[in-house]
C-alpha cells in the first residue's frame, strides 16, 4: 500500500513541477509566470514531500516532510506577493492583451500606499 501511495504522490507532484515549469516558458508576462510558478510548484513540492514520507516511513523524516510543506506553503505566496508589488513599483510591464489594471491610478508612488482606502480610525479600548 505505501509503495502505491509512494508512486502516485511522486508522479502527481512531478506533473505539477512540470506544469510549473511549463508555466514559467509559456506565460506572456512576469505576473503570470509568477502565479504559473508558484501555485504549481507549491502542491509539487507537497505531493514529493508527502511521497518521501510514505517512502521512509520515520517518524522524524514524516516530520521533517510535514515542517518542509508547511514552510513552503506559507512561504511562496507571501514571496511571490513581495516579488510582483516590487516589480509592479518599478514599472515591469503587463502583457499588451491584458485586459484589467486594478492598481493603474490607485498607488501613490512616492508611498506606495493604496489611495483610495479611508485611513482606518483608531479603535478605542473599552
Amino acid at each position: 500500500m505505501s509503495d502505491i501511495l509512494r508512486s502516485i504522490f511522486m508522479v502527481i507532484g512531478a506533473a505539477f513541477l512540470l506544469l510549473a515549469a511549463l508555466g514559467i516558458v509559456r506565460m506572456p508576462d512576469l505576473f503570470s509566470r509568477m502565479q504559473a510558478a508558484t501555485k504549481a510548484s507549491t502542491m509539487g513540492i507537497g505531493c514529493v514531500m508527502l511521497a518521501a514520507a510514505f517512502h521512509f516511513g520515520d517518524i522524524a523524516v514524516v516530520a521533517r516532510a510535514l515542517a518542509v510543506i508547511g514552510f513552503f506553503f506559507l512561504t511562496a505566496p507571501v514571496t511571490a506577493h513581495l516579488i510582483a508589488r516590487s516589480s509592479y513599483f518599478v514599472g515591469v510591464p503587463l502583457w499588451e492583451h491584458s485586459v484589467v489594471d486594478e492598481l493603474r491610478g490607485r498607488y501613490n508612488p512616492l508611498t506606495h500606499d493604496l489611495e483610495g482606502n479611508p485611513q482606518r480610525e483608531p479603535t478605542r479600548d473599552l
